[in-house]
């Protein structure tokens, strides 16, 4: 494939978060898409189809879809560019194998091309997607600036660079509500449902140590992505953030 170029090793002050988080993934592939209902209060397909309709992808757009897990919006990508192709990115096995098989189950195996790769250093060319997304990952990598560089080296000039992520309340009730559920009911129900306790009690520490959403807004900016907005979800618990690679013909 013509998009695709040789990768090195990332450094190895990335791998101990990278070989834990791998392990997280891979333990709980089979059991991710219902964990994502409970870690969302089953939210996360709105949240994903108000993304869509902000991002206004027209027949024939390409796109790759970072830590694409099980493959949920690699394929409503695939959906709404009708006839343009998806790659999905994954670091585990485990995740792209499930996702492999609601591609085949949808028959879009023709335009979803699922690859085995680190979001930290992609194994595409310069300006090759219309979209980069990244749907609850960049948390989950050890250096979120970098991720977001290589998202915006790989889309064309004027594309878009899509993140829908977890977020933080800003708003009291709310806010405290919501870090007790995350902090303290979440691992249950993970042991209770995915029989993993720690793998989901790790889930609220990963975020507590993410930027909240205008933090995000400045590092989507610094990046030196244009014409950038968020919007809170869902009471701020979720974000989508979205910035467009300069266009140097405008």
């Amino acid at each position: 494939m013509t998009m695709e170029k040789t990768t090195t090793a990332v450094g190895d002050n990335s791998k101990p978060k990278e070989q834990f988080v791998h392990s997280v993934f891979e333990s709980i592939a089979g059991k991710y898409d219902l964990m994502n209902d409970i870690l969302s209060f089953r939210r996360h397909k709105a949240w994903r189809k108000f993304t869509m309709k902000k991002m206004g992808m027209k027949h024939g757009d390409s796109a790759v879809d970072l830590c694409c897990g099980t493959c949920d919006w690699s394929i409503a990508l695939a959906e709404a560019s009708q006839t343009g192709n998806v790659i999905g990115l994954d670091f585990s096995r485990g995740m792209l194998e499930v996702g492999r098989r609601k591609v085949e189950e949808r028959k879009l195996q023709d335009r979803i091309s699922l690859v085995q790769g680190n979001a930290m250093e992609l194994p595409f060319e310069d300006n090759a997607f219309d979209y980069a997304t990244i749907g609850f990952g960049l948390r989950n990598v050890p250096d979120p600036v970098q991720v977001l560089n290589e998202m915006k080296r790989v889309v064309k000039p004027g594309g878009m660079v899509v993140c829908l992520e977890l977020s933080k309340p800003m708003k009291q009730p709310f806010k405290g509500v919501y870090f007790f559920y995350f902090q303290r009911v979440l691992p249950l129900l993970g042991k209770l449902f995915a029989k993993r306790y720690e793998q989901y009690k790790w889930l609220p520490e990963s975020l507590a140590l993410f930027p909240d959403r205008e933090q995000l807004v400045t590092i989507f900016r610094e990046t030196g992505l244009q014409k950038v907005e968020s919007f809170p979800l869902t009471g701020g618990i979720a974000a989508l953030h979205i910035g467009l690679k300069e266009n140097g013909n405008v």
